[in-house]
């Protein structure tokens, strides 16, 4: 991998661009809907939209005001409304929240306030600060709880409230249905990308045995076949504990799927719709798409093993920033940034393939690892531990790879989200693997 290189200007655009993007998606996010919506709680999964909003305004003034500018505390009494682990979701409602009017002040205050600091940044010497660290962190945070607020839109009721162009068309995709990773040792993780968080750090070796890997992420159809075939009753194909949730929970399709007739169908922003069969599976959880592996005669890959087929480069023996290069995405690599409000058909993106041809390993849809969320060797909490390290341990499984509703800045061959294996109102699906002597 290439250690990207940034003069101070170069950066301070990065960070710029990066921050005002962020900012933008946050405004179309907030301003789509009626105040209403923005004070409800649409799900006690989920904040209402108006606390992320000044979460976010909150967080960018912890950090680029008062951290990196050294100023004083705009508002040091609704510090504690907007710490995340200080009020659960399901709480926050009840708090004295600042209202849509408010928030959307607040956070514009700041964020003038943070190009100020911008201006006279120094990006060497401080690590928070080092290449702009600092701003890209912020910025992948916006991000971030921008993703979140577009799950809040997706289970929102009522009429559709956001748009976007549907991905263009692609051919029913009709190559090879696997790809053999050659075994042997790669370098995982990242100590060289300038905004890499901390769980993504250091870079170290890991021998990783040969094994097959789905070309594409598994689709709509494929999983289709799994429900026909009795796949939720059947409790061969679940853990102990993912019976249980199936079970209890009642689960007979993916979250948003109902029967119509003999049809499939979904929710989507506000629309019903056929479900596609070619677009890859959408909504499941961990236990879904670890009892549909076992039924396929396959399991899930190891978070190792999806990151060697992401970044690997057999010419070379490295590690590549994404699977298409160094390179940062471009709208041929990927479906990011929410440019489209739904996954692409399996198979495109042709350019952002891995050199092995591996497709759709970032954008599209997050998908699940067999993996426990852990820290590498080495770790160190940077530049609070409650980013991740309060989440390591059996209670999370990782996910790799990024969905349409990610953006690159909070994007890359290394980054690692976690979530509960129950949770399923994330943009998650997934691919299936198997060892190369199986």
């Amino acid at each position: 991998m290439t250690e990207p290189a940034f003069d101070a200007e170069t950066l301070r655009e990065r960070a710029l661009t990066t921050l005002v993007t962020a900012r933008e998606r946050t405004t179309l996010l907030t301003s789509c809907v009626e105040e209403p919506d923005l004070t409800a709680q649409i799900s006690p999964l989920m904040s209402p939209l108006v606390w992320d909003l000044a979460h976010i305004g909150n967080q960018e003034e912890l950090w680029l005001l008062r951290a990196v500018g050294g100023r004083e505390a705009m508002r040091p009494e609704i510090d504690g409304l907007y710490d995340a682990f200080e009020h659960p979701r399901s709480a926050r409602p009840s708090l004295p929240l600042l209202s849509p009017q408010e928030a959307r002040a607040y956070a514009a205050e700041v964020r003038g306030r943070v190009l100020d600091v911008l201006t006279s940044a120094d990006f060497h010497g401080a690590r928070l600060t080092e290449a702009g660290f600092a701003f890209g962190m912020v910025a992948q945070h916006e991000q971030q709880h921008d993703e979140t607020m577009l799950i809040t839109h997706q289970l929102r009721r009522g009429p559709q409230a956001l748009t976007a162009p549907d991905p263009d068309p692609a051919p029913l995709f009709s190559g090879p249905a696997e790809v053999l990773v050659p075994g042997g040792p790669f370098t995982m993780g990242t100590s060289a990308e300038p905004w890499a968080l901390d769980n993504e750090r250091p870079a170290h070796r890991v021998d990783v045995p040969a094994f097959h890997i789905d070309t594409t992420p598994v689709t709509n159809g494929a999983y289709q076949a799994f429900i026909a075939d009795g796949g939720y009753d059947d409790e061969r194909w679940w853990t102990p504990e993912g019976w249980a949730h199936v079970r209890r929970a009642s689960l007979t399709a993916p979250l948003f799927w109902h029967r119509d007739g003999g049809q499939w169908l979904r929710r989507r922003f506000g629309v019903t719709e056929v479900v596609p069969p070619d677009e890859p599976v959408l909504h499941v959880c961990w236990y879904e798409a670890d009892a549909y592996a076992r039924w396929a005669g396959r399991r899930l890959p190891t978070e190792a093993e999806w990151e060697k087929a992401a970044r690997f480069d057999p010419a070379t023996g490295g590690s590549m920033r994404y699977p298409w290069g160094d390179a940062d995405p471009a709208p041929e690599h990927a479906n990011l940034g929410q440019r489209h409000l739904r996954p692409a058909p399996a198979g495109s993106y042709p350019a952002g393939a891995s050199p092995l041809g591996v497709r759709q390993l970032i954008g599209d849809v997050w998908e699940w690892t067999a993996s426990d969320f852990l820290p590498y060797p080495g770790f160190r909490a940077f530049p609070y531990k409650e980013y991740s390290e309060v989440f390591f341990g059996p209670e999370y499984k990782v996910l790799r790879g990024g969905s349409f509703a990610v953006d690159p800045v909070a994007c890359r061959g290394t980054f690692r989200n976690w979530d509960y294996p129950v949770r399923r109102q994330i943009f998650s699906g997934f691919r299936t693997a198997r060892s190369a002597a199986a």
